[in-house]
């Protein structure tokens, strides 16, 4: 084959999008730097067995929520006996009876649907409200950030519990329609408005590192507006450590919800909460001890399981705990 013939068939494979002996398709890098960091951290969290105990318990937990009736023998936690008030656990009834002589294990049980809706539901606003102003001031910078940055700090000055603690207060006298009960919309509201902080400054500082990246500049070049740049380039860089944050916020969320109600400012009665399950077992500590430790010991578990998971997919995608 001649030179020029050489040269001809070179161009061809180059109009085709192939070479002899190469892979065809261009790759992305930003892509391929993705994929290799969810691989390697799946492959690390496959070798963490905190990982999967927190998985287990999370999974276990979200079943007892959906669920309920599976795991109380169709026991009814409304159905009270006043002559089985403050019965030990037995082998028929595992966790034993409340004050109002109500099957414990059954309220227990159904507690858990209240806690995992608050806690996913507070969450979810958490992340909205964080990714939101994060990358707008970490993305346009200057004044804009330095006003965002001053509204986060305003709102640092106050403690979750305390912040939500005063809200609830005093939600009952506005006139917005979520806070006049003190459902799970409430306290779940009230938690993310004083919670959303931490999250802001993560995407902010993610979107700062990134911002100055080739790629965002090429980008910018080709006429891609900011909206696009940022939900395109720029956020996918700050999944990972959103995605830890959320997963151990969702335990706080809940020991928060749990806390505000032990101090009667979170959910009421008729609904029930571990949080009230301990406020009232607390006087009867003494005679009936089975009334707070069992929803304690359930409400820790929970915590644990989520700040477990959230503390494996740390070190799973922080590369320099693989190194």
């Amino acid at each position: 084959m001649t030179d020029q013939q050489q040269m001809d068939l070179r161009k061809d494979e180059v109009e085709a999008g192939t070479t002899t002996g190469l892979a065809s398709p261009s790759v992305d890098p930003l892509s391929s730097r993705q994929n290799s960091l969810w691989s390697d951290a799946w492959g690390a969290l496959k070798r963490n067995p905190l990982f999967w105990i927190g998985s287990v318990l999370t999974a276990l937990l979200v079943v007892v929520a959906l669920f309920p009736q599976l795991f109380v023998r169709g026991a009814d936690p409304r159905a009270c006996d006043l002559a089985n008030s403050k019965a030990l656990p037995s082998a028929q009834h595992w966790f034993g009876y409340d004050q109002q002589g109500c099957d414990y294990m059954a309220n227990v049980v159904y507690g858990a649907r209240n806690s995992l809706i608050i806690g996913i539901f507070a969450v979810v606003v958490v992340l909205l409200l964080g990714v939101v102003v994060g990358a707008i001031a970490g993305y346009f910078g200057g004044f804009v950030d330095g006003i965002m940055s001053r509204i986060a700090d305003i709102f640092y000055a106050l403690p979750l519990i305390l912040g939500a603690l005063v809200l609830l207060r005093v939600g009952p006298t506005t006139d917005i329609p979520i806070l006049n009960t003190r459902g799970p919309g409430a306290v779940a509201l009230a938690l993310a408005l004083f919670g959303w902080m931490t999250a802001m400054r993560l995407v902010r500082s993610q979107v700062i590192a990134v911002k100055s990246s080739d790629y965002v500049a090429a980008a910018r070049a080709m006429g891609a507006s900011n909206s696009r740049i940022l939900i395109r380039h720029i956020l996918p860089n700050a999944v990972a450590p959103v995605l830890v944050y959320t997963t151990i916020t969702i335990g706080v969320l809940i020991a928060a919800e749990a806390t505000l109600t032990y101090l009667g400012v979170g959910l009421q009665r008729p609904a029930i909460s571990w949080g009230l399950q301990i406020a009232a077992g607390q006087d009867l500590i003494r005679t009936a001890p089975h009334l707070v430790l069992f929803p304690s010991i359930v409400l820790t578990l929970t915590v644990m399981a989520f700040i477990l998971m959230g503390d494996a997919l740390r070190d799973a995608l922080d590369p320099r705990q693989r190194a």
